[in-house]
């Protein structure tokens, strides 16, 4: 196995890839071949297109890399299933929407590999309170 040298971690609208900022400088300060990233980044993420897609980039001593795709944030999925833009600027106060248990459980299915659970309710009960976070109202 190869040395790691670091792993940088992205947030990049799928099939968007490209050598302007924040990706470029994140990427050229390790000598990575950035046009190449963007390339297999984009190919890779083409389908997703809309979705704002975390990448975990590991960085190896010899300036080649791999690079791991999570799935879309709670907070960009719950905004698509809510129909909203953007959440509350007082999510206690004021809800700027509604989501569904059916589709919380969605999300929950949806985002099991990177929550730190098995357990299909407590991942829901992680994505509700996130929910609540952004001004979501959560309906039974």
């Amino acid at each position: 196995m190869k040395p790691i040298k670091i792993i940088i971690k992205l947030q990049i609208p799928a099939g968007q890839a490209n050598p302007a900022p924040p990706i470029g400088p994140a990427l050229g300060q390790h000598g990575l071949n950035i046009q190449d990233f963007c390339v297999k980044f984009n190919e890779a993420t083409k389908q997703k297109a809309g979705d704002i897609i975390p990448v975990e980039i590991t960085v190896y001593t010899d300036r080649t890399f791999d690079f791991i795709l999570k799935t879309s944030l709670a907070s960009e999925l719950l905004k698509k299933a809510a129909n909203i833009k953007k959440g509350s600027d007082q999510p206690h106060k004021n809800k700027v929407g509604k989501v569904t248990k059916e589709q919380i459980r969605q999300i929950a299915e949806e985002k099991m590999t990177d929550l730190n659970t098995d357990n299909i309710e407590a991942a829901m009960k992680i994505i509700e309170g996130t929910a609540r976070q952004m001004g979501l109202e959560v309906l039974s």
